[in-house]
């Protein structure tokens, strides 16, 4: 396609795209998706491959420690640089394994919710995922969808499309299929949709003309690589691993200095250095933080809950204010119709034909309210379809126009306010029609009526127009929507753990205090959208904080309250399922849409809910906050590990005239007591911590570095003193000594680390259980194995067991017990 492409016919667009009538068939499908790829803006092979694989090597540290080892291997030392090439390697290995199972998990799991398009295939209308759109095939769009591509319109119907992804224009544009000049600025073409934006209301057809970064949008998106902004959890990661770098760096230089000093060989002491920092960085972090997240998404996928965003468990774990609508998740969701009244409040068969007739023949969005109405059966064979306004939010009407015994009939139903604003008078049971004004108290009060008894009523109006103008108010259509019978249950649960709901609605405030008040909550006052207006921003802070209700909210008003929770300090979920929740979407912490909802909200959202369930979400919670909890676990003990291990070698390296361990011997430990931290994610995870919201709090880990770092340092220490002073070890003796101690203490000290409570009380996940005594019985046996001439370790002697094993539960119980002391404060 040529940037003329769009000043050409429908009729000339698809004769050049050989598009049929009747639609691409499965041949031509399969050879457009060959010559044009798929219609995504990533490439087709995800990075699992040897790209993911290089990756784990991309570290400053890493590479440094490369290229000295390829130094030392250039000055003679072959075996031990090809010792560290092999624990590097495996060590990378053990990386690419876990975060390509993790990018694996979470394909799998995004399969489940992906976005589907209607297209016209081989005659049929047929839901087709968004990726295997080509050019030449005709889609029809309707309210909610997103647009898969760059179209050319041939048949609209008051067919309106947000484009602020592309123009940044909040106002939706109405779109026509009238060509313009070539010379028009594509994005300024009546007659053509954009991938990436948004049907705001009514119905069209088109025909694809661009797809991928074909499009207008894949153009922009190429240039600017977009990337979704940083959650709370990945900025706190990215500040921790500054922070853990630059403590890393100075101790490392400050103890190559004190080598140099002590006239130690300099390529063995950059060594030493490089392979101290390495091994006293947490550079399996990223693969740490990959698999607790994948496995955390794999057990919501169990129960019900999409996770599209890895990053955004964190924020799940941690949210403590819960947005959501009444419809489907505080109520049933399925709508009873109970009655049809004419303006006097009297049965009317009429109102009901009426009301159905709009609810079979509207093609958009249909709700809950129309699935009701059409389960109702009437004959409806002398009425002709002639054209359809669709609802929108304005409006908040929708109408349907009909040719029935030579007379054109238009048929409006929607919310009570909106559609007597467009009626001039009012028909009686008897068919009497009087002005309006005469009956618009009486009508009020039978709306408010049946609003405090909790029942959603919409009003019928007609007229023998083609607009929305001069209309006759016909009756109202009564529909109840009882409340789950567990749903107070959960709230309380919810509540219990920290996370409070606020219901956010658009219906009318008698109906959200009605069930308000179900809910047990019989002191709520509700506050409304006319309300909100007249609310400063500044207080808004203090309103969201005291009131739980909010009701006759427009969709403008639901962002600028999410928004006003998140300045008041909560972080915020907000659970949504329309077009109408986009903007309050993008405003929460985590964005939760159900998988029934628009494709707009599913494309918005972070979460996805298989079912519109709020047992399902607090199960949900609970399991984020268990993913986070279990990557906090590796986050502490990799910090107070490491710490300690650099405050040792610092006062090694004060008094020692060797190296206290050889880099192999550095990486070598590095390794061994990563392995059994590749299983944190199955640990268990105590009750308690699941009860409340999970936060990241660097300052928190700093003192628990401090604190457990130091006891590391004591053990290590002691273990020196019996080395040097009890046993008068050599300098392979010490290393060896050393080596096996610092094993066996690390790996056993993640069994009490990994919980707040006693280790006796919190039993540990099995797997953990299974690789920490592998390691820690393991270690003991590496002296008396044929790896001993290639560490450079020796046999140990019987006499060093004792006060071994003694230092060792000595360091156990002090982590113990200063646990106590450090979480209680």
């Amino acid at each position: 396609m040529n940037k003329n492409t769009y000043a050409h016919s429908h009729e000339e667009i698809s004769r050049f795209l050989a598009s049929e009538k009747t639609g691409l068939n499965e041949r031509q499908v399969k050879k457009r998706l060959k010559e044009y790829g798929l219609n995504s803006f990533e490439p087709s092979k995800k990075n699992k491959g040897i790209l993911l694989f290089l990756s784990q090597f991309n570290s400053p540290l890493i590479l440094l420690l490369i290229g000295a080892a390829l130094l030392s291997l250039f000055l003679g030392q072959l075996t031990d640089s090809l010792i560290i090439f092999i624990i590097v390697f495996l060590s990378g290995l053990l990386g690419f394994f876990q975060e390509r199972g993790a990018i694996n998990t979470c394909e799998k799991l995004l399969c489940l919710v992906q976005i589907k398009t209607s297209v016209l295939r081989n005659g049929k209308e047929v839901q087709v995922p968004s990726e295997y759109i080509v050019p030449g095939d005709v889609i029809f769009l309707r309210t909610g969808d997103i647009i898969p591509c760059d179209a050319l319109l041939f048949e609209v119907n008051h067919f309106f499309v947000d484009e602020a992804t592309l123009t940044g224009e909040s106002i939706p544009v109405e779109k026509t299929t009238e060509i313009v000049d070539e010379k028009t600025p594509n994005l300024k073409r009546p007659n053509i949709v954009f991938s990436s934006t948004i049907v705001a209301s009514g119905f069209a057809k088109a025909v694809v003309v661009a797809t991928g970064t074909n499009t207008e949008y894949g153009h922009i998106a190429e240039r600017l690589k977009f990337k979704p902004p940083q959650t709370a959890f990945e900025h706190g990661v990215s500040t921790f691993g500054y922070f853990l770098l630059e403590v890393t760096l100075i101790l490392v230089l400050v103890i190559f200095a004190f080598n140099i000093y002590f006239h130690r060989p300099v390529i063995e002491s950059f060594l030493f250095s490089l392979a101290l920092a390495v091994g006293l960085t947490p550079q399996l972090l990223p693969a740490i933080i990959s698999v607790n997240l994948a496995h955390g998404a794999r057990k919501m996928a169990k129960k019900q809950v999409i996770v599209k965003r890895l990053a955004s468990i964190e924020n799940f774990g941690q949210m403590d204010v819960l947005c959501a609508d009444k419809t489907g998740t505080i109520t049933l969701g399925t709508m009873s119709f109970d009655e049809a009244v004419c303006s006097e409040g009297k049965d009317s068969k009429k109102v009901a034909l009426y009301g159905y007739l709009n609810a079979h023949f509207q093609t958009g969005y249909k709700s809950p309210i129309d699935d009701a109405i059409a389960k109702k059966d009437f004959d409806v064979s002398g009425w002709k379809k002639l054209q359809e306004i669709p609802y929108d939010f304005i409006r908040k009407r929708l109408s349907v126009v009909f040719l029935h015994e030579g007379k054109t009939v238009l048929i409006t139903k929607g919310a009570f306010v909106q559609v007597l604003s467009a009626c001039t008078q009012v028909e009686l049971l008897d068919g009497k029609v009087v002005s309006v004004h005469a009956y618009k108290n009486q009508l009020e009060q039978y709306f408010e009526n049946q609003a405090q008894l909790g029942r959603r009523t919409i009003a019928i109006a007609y007229g023998n127009t083609d607009v929305e103008q001069d209309l006759t108010f016909l009756g109202f259509l009564s529909f109840s929507d009882p409340i789950k019978p567990d749903v107070g249950d959960v709230i309380r649960d919810l509540k219990e753990r920290g996370v409070f709901l606020k219901i956010i609605t658009g219906d009318h405030h008698l109906v959200a205090k009605h069930v308000a008040n179900e809910l047990g909550l019989n002191h709520t006052k509700v506050v409304t959208g006319l309300e909100l207006h007249r609310i400063s921003d500044h207080a808004l802070l203090k309103v969201v904080r005291e009131k739980s209700v909010f009701a006759e909210i427009e969709p403008n008003q639901k962002e600028r309250l999410i928004l006003a929770m998140r300045r008041s300090g909560c972080v915020v979920g907000y659970l949504g399922d329309g077009v109408n929740d986009i903007c309050a979407l993008h405003a929460a912490d985590v964005a939760i849409a159900v998988d029934s909802g628009a494709d707009a909200a599913k494309e918005a959202s972070d979460i996805v809910l298989i079912k519109k369930d709020l047992s399902v979400l607090k199960d949900g919670v609970e399991e984020g906050r268990r993913t986070f909890a279990n990557t906090l676990k590796y986050v502490y003990m990799a910090t107070s590990a490491n710490f300690g291990n650099m405050f040792s070698m610092a006062g090694a390296s004060l008094f020692l005239t060797f190296l206290p361990l050889l880099p192999k011997q550095i990486l070598f430990s590095n390794f061994l007591c990563d392995l059994p931290e590749m299983a944190l994610a199955t640990d268990k995870v105590d009750e308690e911590i699941t009860k409340s919201p999970v936060r990241w709090d660097l300052t928190f880990i700093r003192r628990f570095m401090l604190v457990f770092g130091l006891l590391n340092s004591c053990a290590d220490f002691l273990t020196f003193g019996v080395l040097l002073f009890y046993l008068n070890a050599d300098v392979i003796l010490f290393r060896t000594g050393w080596f096996v101690e610092n094993v066996a203490s690390a790996a056993l000290v993640a069994l009490v680390i990994r919980t707040r409570g006693s280790i006796f009380r919190s039993k540990p996940g099995f797997l953990l259980t299974f690789a920490v005594s592998i390691v820690a019985i393991g270690v003991f046996f590496i002296p008396l194995s044929p790896l001993n001439e290639i560490f450079g370790f020796c046999p140990l002697p019987a006499q060093f067991y004792a006060p071994l094993f003694a230092i060792i539960a000595l360091y156990l119980f002090s982590v113990e017990l200063a646990k106590r002391f450090f979480f209680k404060r």
